[in-house]
């Protein structure tokens, strides 16, 4: 029971990984704005593959800046 609840999550985190890089490419901001957003999609990826719910809670709060577009200092 346990595996499928963890595969459901995984599930959720791989869509919604997706949904976050189609925004961040669809983002009008400058470079340096844009390469931060996608260090911080990488880093959440990599930690995905050793803490899954620590990778969903970082991607939530990576979503919900996005949605009231706070973004990272660019370079």
């Amino acid at each position: 029971m346990e595996r499928d609840s963890q595969l459901t999550l995984y599930a959720a985190v791989a869509a919604q990984l997706k949904e976050a890089h189609t925004r961040v490419r669809a983002l009008q901001v400058p470079e340096g704005v844009r390469k931060a957003l996608s260090r911080k999609l990488l880093v959440i990826t990599a930690a995905a593959k050793h803490d899954l719910p620590d990778a969903a809670r970082r991607l939530d709060r990576l979503m919900r800046d996005l949605d009231e577009g706070r973004f990272p200092e660019g370079d």
